[in-house]
C-alpha cells in the first residue's frame, strides 16, 4: 500500500490544515436535522477535497452500497444522473443515508448539470450529494447555490512539516532536515505531491536520500527558470521555447500552479503588471489540453508583453 493511502485521514481528527473547514462540518453534521444535503468542495488537486467528502459521508452514516463514489472524468453524461436520479428514490440498505460523492463534478455536460439541479433542488431526506472539483466556475451558478461550499486551500510549510514528521516517524525512519525542506518546497502546500516524494525518498538508502529529493527540487527549478523568463523585459520566444522543451516530462498543472505561486510572491512585495499578465493566463487549470495549453500561454504572455 502507497503511503499517501495508508496515511489518508479517515476522520476530522486525522486532517491537517483548512481548520475552519473542518470546524464548519463538525459543526453541521452534529445536527443531522438542520445539516445540509448538499456539499461542494473546491480548490487545487492533491489538497484533499475527495478525503473530506468520505470523511463527511462516514459521519452521515452511509456505507457499503449505499455510499456511492462517481468519477465525472469517466462518467460525465446525462444518463449517469439519471440513474443517481433514480436509485436515490431507494432507502439506504445498510445505513442510515444514501451519499453520492461526484469527483471532478465540473467535467458533467451541460445537460447532466441540469439534471443534477433538478436533483439537487428535490433531494429526498435520505439523501446527500457531495460534488467536489478544481474548476467551480465551469460549474452552473445554480448548482453552486444550492450547495453548502467550502475552499479547500493548500497546507501552511508548518502544516506540512509536521504531517511528514508524523508519517516518517511512524514509519521508524529518521530524515535529516534539509530532507524536509526539499519536500516542502517542490510540493507547493499539496499534501499528496508531498507524501509520493516522501515515498521515493524512503524507498532508497539513507545516503542517496537527499539525492533524491534534490532531483524533484530541480524540477522546480526549471519551472523557476521559465518564470524569470516571463517576466523578463526583452526575452523572446525562442528563449522560453527552449525552456519549455525542458519540461515536457512534467505535469503542465504542476507547472502552472508553480507559476502562480511564482508570481503571487513577486506582486505581494511589489507592483509589476507583468506578474498580472502571467497569471490571467495561468489563472485556469490544464486538465483539458494539457502541455499544448501551457505552450500557449506562455506564447500569448511572450507576444503581448
Amino acid at each position: 500500500m502507497s503511503l499517501y493511502h495508508k496515511y489518508r485521514p479517515s476522520n476530522f481528527r486525522q486532517v491537517k490544515g483548512n481548520k475552519d473547514v473542518v470546524s464548519a462540518l463538525e459543526v453541521m453534521l452534529g445536527n443531522i436535522e438542520t445539516c445540509p444535503h448538499s456539499f461542494l468542495f473546491s480548490g487545487p488537486t492533491g489538497c484533499g477535497k475527495t478525503t473530506l467528502g468520505r470523511i463527511v459521508a462516514s459521519n452521515l452514516n452511509s456505507h457499503g452500497d449505499d455510499f456511492r463514489e462517481v468519477d465525472s472524468a469517466d462518467f460525465r453524461g446525462i444518463d449517469t444522473i439519471r440513474e443517481i436520479r433514480k436509485n436515490s428514490t431507494y432507502k439506504a440498505i445498510q445505513s442510515e443515508h444514501r451519499v453520492w460523492l461526484i469527483d471532478e463534478c465540473h467535467k458533467l455536460t451541460d445537460d447532466a448539470q441540469n439534471a443534477l439541479l433538478k436533483i439537487l433542488e428535490d433531494s429526498p431526506k435520505h439523501v446527500y450529494f457531495i460534488l467536489c472539483t478544481t474548476r467551480p466556475q465551469k460549474l452552473l451558478s445554480e448548482i453552486k447555490g444550492r450547495c453548502q461550499q467550502f475552499v479547500v486551500t493548500p497546507l501552511t510549510e508548518m502544516e506540512m512539516k509536521g504531517l511528514l514528521n508524523k508519517i516518517v516517524i511512524r514509519e521508524n525512519e529518521t530524515l535529516d532536515e534539509i530532507i524536509y525542506e526539499h519536500i516542502i518546497q517542490d510540493s507547493q502546500g499539496h499534501p499528496r505531491n508531498a507524501i509520493q516524494i516522501l515515498e521515493q525518498v524512503l524507498s532508497v538508502p539513507p545516503e542517496n536520500r537527499l539525492e533524491v529529493a534534490k532531483k524533484a527540487e530541480s524540477e522546480l527549478f526549471e519551472v523557476n527558470e521559465l518564470c524569470r523568463a516571463l517576466i523578463k523585459k526583452g526575452t523572446g520566444w525562442k528563449e522560453v521555447r527552449t525552456i519549455l522543451a525542458g519540461l515536457q516530462n512534467q505535469e503542465p498543472e504542476g507547472i502552472r500552479r508553480m507559476v502562480l505561486g511564482y508570481c503571487k510572491s513577486i506582486l505581494l512585495k511589489s507592483d509589476n503588471p507583468l506578474c498580472g499578465l502571467i497569471m490571467e493566463e495561468f489563472v485556469n487549470p490544464f486538465y483539458d489540453s494539457g502541455f499544448p495549453q501551457l505552450v500557449l500561454a506562455c506564447y500569448t504572455i511572450i507576444k503581448n508583453k
